[in-house]
């Protein structure tokens, strides 16, 4: 089942954090991120919380509706949060909306003035270059073009909210990580964690690790009341092989951590109940292992282009522009077709076989792809109205996605993110 809905009744905000973002910006060698093309935000699927961010009357949408708050903005890429949504704008600035129990907006909001259901800036940053975001649960990080690292919001385990840093939630963005000579260039975020990866090839790691996807705590060690404690777990470290191997990028599931190796080499950690690691087994990893499938699946001439986790299964994209699952089939996550099985190795979803796919996503239940040309199909658990089908029924084989603000003639997808009952799109007008 997809992750279950929490409390949506608004607790009292606390104090907000007294961390002060540095704004005195370092001799560093900048994060660099490639030129991206500018769109407009559209949202779909359930909004109680805010997180459409379409206003306090518009609760849930079956079809993309276009975020009026962002309008006069150039956005570059937006990531949905479990309840929340995250928007960043091509001169740095950071936009937020839904869910700020737990501090996952970075800006204080009124629950009176239905302040957390329309996009707001993240003024407490504004001072920082900002060139990559991600969102989980209850948490956001940003990275600027200096490679640091900001965060605020707060990880949770099966007991309940442990803080974003050893002393607590953080209702303002707040230093995470920083590296003198080592720039951080991407980030990633799960459910409840986070990985960072450096210019020269290291992965730092932060926030729970039960379910091993830290990748660099021993499993009888995963929990905050053993030996190592909050310290431990929610300080980044570096994650460390024996083969002290290099990496080239970074992927997040829920659960679950990816990375490509310098060599092409695929490699995985963190929980695998269902085989959504690729490792052919149901083990659950507490540290980078080798995912041969994925690996030799991928040629030197047919590379891992990106990887997307949502719960319980993953889709992998190929240079050719292939998708491949793995994982939990059940409500056609897998777009394997109605009669799928769960799989613990890559299978091709045949189905898009004949329409080269650019850029993936999950949700906790859904998968989401972009065509070369465009175009956006789904399938998966239809509940949650995620889909854009228009309908609550699940979807066994990818379909694709059309209303009247996302028509193949007029607009063509930027990018897709899916949260634990949204969707979110940057869209631009076709010329």
């Amino acid at each position: 089942m997809p992750a279950r809905k929490r409390q949506t009744s608004k607790r009292k905000a606390e104090e907000p954090a007294k961390d002060a973002v540095n704004k005195k910006k370092d001799k560093r060698e900048a994060a660099s991120v490639d030129q991206r093309e500018v769109g407009h935000v559209l949202t779909l699927g359930q909004g109680d919380v805010g997180q459409l961010g379409l206003g306090e009357d518009t609760l849930e949408r079956k079809k993309p509706a276009i975020v009026k708050g962002l309008d006069d903005l150039e956005i570059v890429q937006v990531e949905c949060g479990g309840m929340h949504t995250v928007a960043l704008t091509d001169s740095g600035k950071v936009y937020t909306w839904g869910c700020n129990d737990e501090g996952a907006l970075g800006r204080v909001t009124s629950s009176e003035n239905g302040e957390e259901f329309t996009a707001g800036p993240v003024q407490d940053i504004e001072s920082v270059n900002v060139v990559m975001v991600s969102a989980g649960d209850s948490h956001t990080m940003a990275l600027s073009d200096q490679g640091t690292v900001y965060g605020w919001g707060t990880y949770r385990d099966a007991s309940g909210q442990v803080g974003l840093q050893a002393d607590g939630v953080k209702h303002k963005p707040t230093v995470i990580l920083t590296l003198q000579n080592n720039p951080i260039i991407k980030i990633a975020s799960g459910n409840d964690h986070t990985v960072a990866l450096t210019k020269d090839g290291n992965i730092f790691t932060w926030g729970c690790a039960e379910q091993g996807q830290l990748g660099r705590i021993m499993g009888c060690f995963t929990s905050r009341g053993g030996r190592r404690g909050l310290q431990y777990i929610l300080n980044p470290k570096q994650v460390r092989d024996k083969k002290r191997l290099t990496f080239k990028d970074i992927f997040c599931g829920s659960y679950s951590t990816f990375a490509v190796s310098q060599y092409g080499a695929v490699y995985a950690w963190g929980l695998n109940n269902y085989g959504q690691l690729g490792t052919g087994d149901l083990e659950t990893l507490y540290a980078p292992t080798k995912v041969e499938a994925l690996t030799s699946l991928i040629s030197d001439n047919n590379k891992c282009v990106s990887i997307a986790s949502g719960q319980h299964h993953t889709i992998v994209l190929d240079s050719s522009g292939k998708v491949y699952a793995m994982g939990r089939a059940e409500y056609g996550r897998l777009g394997l077709g109605e009669d799928a099985k769960e799989t613990t190795s890559p299978v091709l979803v045949a189905a898009l076989e004949w329409n080269p796919i650019c850029k993936i996503a999950c949700g906790e239940a859904v998968s989401l792809a972009v065509s070369s040309k465009g175009d956006l199909y789904s399938w998966g658990f239809g509940s949650c109205l995620q889909l854009g089908t228009g309908e609550d029924e699940d979807e066994f084989s990818p379909v694709k996605v059309e209303g009247k603000n996302l028509q193949s003639e007029l607009h063509e997808v930027l990018g897709v993110s899916a949260g634990g009952q949204h969707t979110a799109l940057l869209v631009k007008d076709r010329k």
